[in-house]
C-alpha cells in the first residue's frame, strides 16, 4: 500500500451465513487480527459490486457458494497502517464444500451461542446480537 493509499478508507465486506443456530465463521490466518475469527469477508475490488465481493470472499475462505441478502451492519476498523468501512450482509449457502482456504486458516460452523468464547475480531462483538436477534424472530 502505497502512503497516499492509506489517506483513504478502504471498503471491506462480510457475509453473515446463519444455519439454524451456527455461524459460518473463519479463523483468520494473516495480519491484521491473525487468529481471531470472524464472519468470511475481505477487501472489494476495483469494480465489484458489494454482492459479488461478498460471495467471492465466502468462496474463496470457505469453499461455499452463497446468495447474499440484504445488509444487516456497518462499522469500521481503524488501525495505524488501516482504514476499513465495514458492510456485513446476511448470505444463505447454495452449495459448495466447507473448507478453509485463501487467508482464512480454519472455517467452521459455530454455535452462534458459542461465538463469544472465541477470540473473536472486536467487530464481531456488535455483530453477535444482531445475529441473536434475527435467528430469535424466526
Amino acid at each position: 500500500m502505497s502512503s497516499d493509499d492509506r489517506r483513504f478508507p478502504r471498503v471491506g465486506v462480510g457475509a453473515a451465513v446463519l444455519d439454524g443456530d451456527d455461524l459460518l465463521l473463519i479463523e483468520r490466518g494473516r495480519p491484521p487480527r491473525q487468529g481471531q475469527w470472524a464472519v468470511p469477508g475481505g477487501k472489494v475490488r476495483w469494480g465489484e459490486t458489494l454482492e459479488l465481493a461478498v460471495a467471492r470472499e465466502v468462496l474463496e475462505e470457505t469453499g461455499l457458494h452463497v446468495d447474499v441478502g440484504e445488509l444487516i451492519w456497518t462499522g469500521e476498523t481503524i488501525g495505524p497502517d488501516w482504514h476499513f468501512v465495514l458492510l456485513d450482509f446476511e448470505a444463505r449457502v447454495t452449495g459448495g464444500v466447507l473448507k478453509a482456504g485463501d487467508d482464512a486458516a480454519r472455517a467452521a460452523w459455530i454455535p452462534l451461542d458459542e461465538a463469544p468464547e472465541l477470540p473473536l475480531t472486536s467487530s464481531m462483538y456488535e455483530l453477535l446480537p444482531i445475529l441473536r436477534r434475527r435467528r430469535d424472530a424466526t
